[in-house]
């Protein structure tokens, strides 16, 4: 089995290595592409991708190599859930089991490492469908003038800035109706654990000539949110959520920083719900992906994790529950393209 494996590993190198740059066969050959993907949808081939085959060899390694980078990234980035919280002594990183303790700190060398090319990678990863799928997002949010917002671990800004585009525009249409209402800064507030995505943002912002008054940008853990109770009228989370080591604590926190008729709104890739759509996603996730990272990025192993990470979040009911059990009503899910993302909301009624 094992010789058989080494086989099937080698020669889809092989086949990989035929192929033009993947950066460069998106623009201008797609049908390789697509080839690509429908000779990945085997099923040995998933349960390959899936760690099945993985010997425990390899897996002590990659445990050591993860706890490694745990310690180099420094615990101080690990916050302090809400009293109260039964705390997991594990969490999954991507397909590890590693210390709930350490994942934090694991989740922030993944994002330093791509934070300079996360939104040209994000543009790659979905072919541009993200843009699509944040412009769908805010609208659903209905921004106001006056508006108080808080978006976690929205480090470069993307939505952040959408938002806050949309209470300019509408502040300046009702300039002398809602002046008096209109808190002079911090409107829209980043808050993101990771200080290389924040500097990221931050770089974005000023080479936008946003408003520095209505924007603002902090360092926190979106289990244990530096911010008063009854802050904000919405909260938003995009494609940040999954990556949290305590999604309940998370969940709960954005409860707490909600004014009551608040608004939580996330974002996230999900489980797709289209039949035949799932082998071909799987094979472009894990077979793609994580070269457009080596290619792009030069860090084949961050995307190949963020690949996992999508895998081991809970499917669109679940995470409903899971919002509920925050204490939000009215919760709902929208699927988008086929349930490869997925927006879902929910209300702070009291």
């Amino acid at each position: 089995m094992l010789r058989a494996l080494t086989r099937h590993i080698c020669l889809r190198r092989n086949q990989a290595a035929s192929l033009p740059p993947f950066g460069l066969a998106l623009k201008f050959r797609p049908d390789l592409i697509n080839s690509f993907l429908i000779d990945s949808c085997s099923a040995y081939e998933t349960a390959v991708l899936h760690g099945r085959a993985a010997s425990s060899s390899a897996q002590g390694d990659a445990q050591q190599r993860l706890h490694a980078a745990a310690s180099d990234y420094g615990a101080s980035v690990v916050g302090t859930p809400p009293q109260g919280l039964a705390q997991a002594t594990t969490a999954s990183f991507g397909y590890q089991d590693v210390p709930a303790s350490e994942k934090t700190g694991l989740v922030g060398q993944v994002f330093s490492s791509v934070a300079t090319s996360y939104d040209l990678m994000n543009d790659l990863m979905s072919v541009g469908m993200h843009r699509l799928w944040k412009d769908k997002f805010v609208r659903e949010l209905k921004p106001f003038a006056g508006m108080q917002h808080l978006d976690v671990a929205g480090g470069t800004g993307d939505v952040a800035f959408r938002v806050l585009d949309q209470i300019t525009q509408l502040e300046d249409e009702q300039q002398e109706q809602v002046a008096a209402n209109v808190t002079p800064a911090g409107t829209v507030v980043v808050c993101d654990i990771n200080p290389d995505m924040l500097a990221e943002g931050r770089k974005k912002a000023h080479a936008a000539k946003l408003d520095p008054q209505g924007l603002d940008f902090v360092e926190g853990n979106a289990e244990s949110l530096p911010f008063p109770d009854c802050s904000y009228d919405a909260y938003t989370i995009a494609f940040g959520i999954r990556n949290v080591t305590d999604i309940n604590a998370a969940l709960q926190e954005a409860h707490r920083v909600l004014k009551v008729g608040g608004r939580f709104l996330c974002l996230e890739f999900s489980h797709v719900t289209l039949p035949g759509l799932k082998q071909i996603y799987d094979a472009y996730s894990f077979n793609v992906i994580p070269e457009i990272g080596r290619t792009v990025a030069n860090d084949k192993a961050s995307y190949e994790y963020l690949v996992e990470s999508i895998r081991k979040f809970p499917d669109q009911e679940a995470f409903a529950s899971m919002i509920r059990a925050a204490g939000f009503s009215n919760v709902r899910y929208e699927n988008l393209q086929g349930g490869i993302a997925a927006i879902h909301s929910g209300f702070k009624l009291k």
